[in-house]
């Protein structure tokens, strides 16, 4: 929802007014370690608060949790323009090396229009490597990679369907990790075409 909001520059509310109800978790692009928020009609709250209670839910002295979730919700707008900012730098390139879109890589490619926030989805071309193995390249450092880069970089990544890989922004990734990622994936795709 609040990646929504900040890549169509309007307020959450004008996404939801038409919704029953609405959840929105604190821990994923907010940063907070942990907690959701819930609202919707009266009847729809009393009922998930009975089901929580009922399935052993709840938490005492959640106040540094909602200390968190709220720092999140202050910041959340400039947070997340710079994640959205991230994904596109990834995938474009918009400032120092070139990014995916722009690699010519005949393993991999991005749909720019499809980078509207966080979410960079890259299509992985080929019978190898699959998504999965793409994945597991990525994770992994070589003692290949030490020599010729320098830097042993890891890149965490989701093969998301059987030609597809995932890729997601938060406020932990920096312009400079952002970098190393998207060269990290030049590499990899360099040595899996060798």
């Amino acid at each position: 929802l609040m990646n929504a909001a900040v890549a169509q520059g309007v307020e959450p509310a004008q996404i939801v007014q038409h919704c029953d109800s609405v959840s929105l978790c604190f821990s994923k692009g907010l940063g907070a370690p942990a907690g959701a928020v819930l609202a919707g009609h009266r009847e729809f709250i009393a009922e998930a608060w009975r089901v929580r209670k009922l399935l052993g839910g709840g938490m005492r002295q959640a106040g540094v949790l909602a200390a968190a979730a709220l720092l999140g919700l202050q910041h959340a707008e400039t947070t997340l323009h710079r994640d959205h900012a991230n994904a596109r730098r990834f995938a474009e390139g918009t400032s120092g090396p070139l990014g995916i879109h722009v690699l010519d890589l005949p393993l991999c490619s991005v749909n720019l229009a499809a980078v509207e926030t966080n979410i960079v989805m890259v299509n992985v071309w080929g019978a190898w490597p699959s998504p999965a193995e793409l994945c597991d390249q990525l994770r992994a450092v070589s003692k290949e990679e030490m020599a010729e880069t320098g830097e042993a970089v890891s890149v965490l990544l989701l093969p998301w369907s059987a030609h597809t890989v995932r890729a997601v922004w938060h406020r932990d990734i920096s312009v400079h990790d952002t970098e190393l990622a998207r060269s990290k994936l030049e590499f990899v795709a360099r040595k899996c075409q060798e």
